[in-house]
């Protein structure tokens, strides 16, 4: 089967959108912040197009074992499955150290001791989870069965939403009573409401893993659509009639639920990956099918090593808030200094404009160091 760099590059869009919309150096325009609940902005769609992308990678690599299960396989699922969660706890868990360390002047034992309100859910942790679960369906449930299975999930789902104040922005959400009762408050996210008043409400929640199952195994599906054929015109076909069909049913069923991606709405699920098929299609037809090619390195760098390079920003993010020193009688972080130093500066006064340069210039930094790895063909996967 020909390979698509296609799938390399909106890979690697989906991770440098990650660390652009998570490392704004102040307040940041609209279409980089989250929608405060109910909607969609396109910060919103960065983390649902991986975890679509993710699917599709799951049906080529389980596709080599001709998705039959077997003890060395289940093996190798969970190791993987158990390594990107433990990943995903060693960062939250350095986060903490750091900002102990270096932003409250905590000694190395009172810093380790932060451990005690670790962050158990995440970004990570949710992507172990979808991948580890998604994997074992694939190789035990007949693909015949997924849609049935997928749609199962979306419904039930729903119920749950429905009957468990689901829609409500508060600690009485039935996805923030499974989450405390699960981990405990300390574990937890801490939300903000409008007020500014905080909110134990997470948005990579347990409960709403459960749709992000779903998720995956509909980029699994559309993985096993464009992998059954070598021709790329049939691939568009199939990729804009697949996201048509599920942008419409979104659309449709939203009137009633809301898209809201906080609590992974099954409408979010059918709208995200609708229109991820459709990125997929345009990156088809004008990487593989029309050739251009040269405008997509920069994403690519990203896109071979993409665990890898998330987790590199996520260690330098930690550290350029943590570490503090003077600046003329007041005490501020090394990313407080160039924001207000150099970007708001170099951008006229413009806090909006500078946050956004700020988290440009942060991608292009982990841009440069994952570059050396591309061009030596290293590629570093957990």
């Amino acid at each position: 089967m020909n390979r698509l760099l296609s799938l390399d590059i909106m890979r690697g869009i989906t991770v440098a959108g990650m660390i652009l919309v998570n490392n704004s150096g102040g307040p940041a325009y609209a279409p980089l912040r989250h929608a405060e609940w109910n909607g969609l902005t396109p910060t919103d769609l960065v983390f649902p197009f991986f975890m679509f992308i993710m699917g599709i990678s799951t049906f080529i690599s389980l596709r080599k074992f001709q998705f039959e299960p077997s003890r060395d396989l289940i093996v190798k699922i969970v190791k993987r499955t158990l390594l990107i969660f433990a990943v995903g706890l060693a960062l939250a868990w350095f986060t903490l150290i750091v900002k102990g360390l270096f932003a409250k002047g905590m000694s190395i034992g009172e810093a380790l001791m932060t451990i005690e309100s670790l962050r158990i859910m995440g970004v990570l942790p949710r992507l172990a989870i979808c991948y580890g679960v998604g994997s074992i369906m694939a190789i035990t449930i007949s693909h015949k069965h997924l849609p049935w299975t997928i749609a199962a999930i979306l419904i039930i789902y729903t119920v749950v939403l429905l009957v468990g104040n689901g829609y409500v922005f508060g600690e009485e959400n039935i996805i923030a009573i499974v989450d405390r009762a699960v981990f405990g408050a300390n574990h937890m996210y801490v939300s903000h409401a409008s007020d500014g008043s905080p909110i134990l409400f997470d948005p990579e929640g347990l409960l709403s893993t459960l749709p992000s199952i779903a998720h995956v195994m509909i980029g699994f599906l559309c993985g096993k659509l464009i992998m059954g054929t070598r021709d790329n015109g049939e691939r568009l076909t199939r990729l804009f009639l697949l996201g048509a069909v599920l942008m419409l049913a979104g659309w449709l069923l939203s009137y009633g639920l809301p898209i809201n991606k906080r609590v992974w709405s099954p409408t979010y699920v059918l709208m995200t990956c609708g229109m991820a098929a459709s990125l997929l299609a345009l990156l088809v037809w004008v990487i593989d099918v029309k050739g251009h090619k040269r405008w997509c390195r920069f994403f690519e760098v990203y896109g071979v090593n993409p665990l890898f390079l998330y987790c590199v920003a996520w260690v330098l993010a930690a550290l350029l808030s943590a570490i503090r020193f003077d600046c003329g009688g007041d005490i501020v972080s090394v990313k407080q200094w160039l924001y207000r130093e150099v970007f708001l500066v170099v951008c006229f006064g413009i806090p909006q404009l500078a946050a956004c340069a700020y988290a440009i210039a942060f991608v292009v930094l982990n841009w440069a160091i994952g570059l050396p790895l591309y061009r030596r063909k290293i590629y570093i996967k957990l």
